[in-house]
This record gives structure tokens, sequence and C-alpha cells, in this order.
């Protein structure tokens, strides 16, 4: 198999099930043009993002890295019309291309992105008492993924369900012996998820138009 099978695949599937949206095209080609990295998810990935948070009934969603807000417009569709969408985005600008995509989407009215460094607006969250989150998503600095974990379970309840993004670093997650701060934040992590009495996990490896990686599925207990 190759990466260009996988891109194929990846472009079959789109088309079969996801089909062409004019606001997330719009989404892509505004954060190509701002210059942002092209590391958002792939069309099948924000589906999938989609269908979980429609499958537990989401209200409240909370996402850990907006970047262009594309995977937001993904599951801020999924909210009822009273639902909430906060997103954490550390720049600046690319939190201004994220706004400016999810006004277009017409989503202005249930999601917000808040700029700051995640752990500084997670620990505001938390003081602020805002209600719990249903959905979590983790699509942020890998080395700070183990810290990012411990305040979405503060920030969750019971049944709340949080999916971590790019856990298998190309397969490197299995190296012991790695040094590399990404690999060892997401081996951490998944340290703290086996270990947590409140969470149940497993994680699931990929091949797609993003190459391969990977992402982890906990659920947050009583």
């Amino acid at each position: 198999m190759t990466q260009q099978q996988w891109t194929e695949v990846d472009t079959y599937l789109t088309e079969a099930l996801v089909g062409e949206d004019e606001a997330l095209a719009a989404a892509l080609a505004q954060s190509a043009k701002a210059g942002l990295p092209e590391i958002a998810v792939s069309p099948t990935q924000g589906k999938l993002l989609q269908l979980l948070a429609l499958g537990i009934g989401a209200r409240r969603i909370l996402e850990v890295g907006s970047l262009g807000g594309y995977s937001a417009i993904w599951m801020g569709r999924a909210l009822p019309a009273d639902g909430r969408l906060v997103s954490l985005e550390l720049s600046p600008a690319h939190a201004a291309v994220a706004r400016a995509n999810l006004h277009e989407a017409g989503l202005e009215k249930v999601a917000e992105v808040r700029t700051g460094r995640a752990s500084d607006s997670l620990a505001e969250l938390v003081d602020d008492g805002v209600e719990p989150f249903d959905f979590v998503f983790i699509d942020a600095d890998k080395p700070s993924i183990p810290e990012y974990l411990e305040w979405s379970v503060k920030l969750t309840r019971p049944g709340s369900l949080i999916v971590v993004d790019n856990v298998v670093r190309g397969g490197k997650v299995a190296d012991a012996a790695s040094e590399d701060p990404s690999v060892l934040g997401v081996r951490r992590m998944h340290e703290l998820v086996a270990q947590h009495p409140r969470l149940e996990g497993t994680s699931i490896q990929t091949v797609g138009s993003r190459g391969y990686d990977g992402f982890t599925l906990i659920r947050v207990g009583a």
C-alpha cells in the first residue's frame, strides 16, 4: 500500500459518502490563503467527528486546537439550536480565520473561538464553573496532551466522549525509547487513560489522505 492508494481511497470515500460542501471547501480555501498549515482533519474524519457527536446527543462541544475552524464546522453542525461549541486556539491569526469561517458557515451563534494558551483557557473554563461538555476534540500540541486530557476530565460529565487526534505519529508511538516530545506526550496520555479510574479508551490506527496516524477514543465514567 502507498500514500497514493490511501489518498485515492479517501477521495472515493469522500465522494461516495461525504460529498461536496461549499462552506467546508471555502474554509479550507481561506485557511490556505491565510497561510495556515494544511493539517486539518480530512473530510471523512470530519464526518466521523460529526457522527460521534450526533451519536451521543452532544449539546456542548469543546475543541482544543481550532486551526482554521474546519473541524469546528463539522462538529458545530451536530449541535442543536441551543447548543454551544467552544474552540481554543493559541494563534490570534489562526483564530481570526476560524472565526470568519465559522461565521460563513452560519455557526457564529453556537460557536466561539477563544485565543490564548489552551492550558490557561481550560483553567478559566474550570474556574468559571461552566456547564460540562459532552464531547471534546483534542487536536493541539502533542507534548501538552496529558495536561489537556486532565483538564478535559474536569470539564466533562459521566458519559462524555473525548477524542484525541494524531496519536500514532506514523508508528513512532510504539517506540519506547523515543525522545520525541510529541511521542512522549501521546504515550503519557495513554498511560493516564489506562490508570485513571474514570476513563476507558481505545486507539485506532488510520490511513488516508493525511497519511498514517490514528486517534484515541476515551469515555468518561462516573
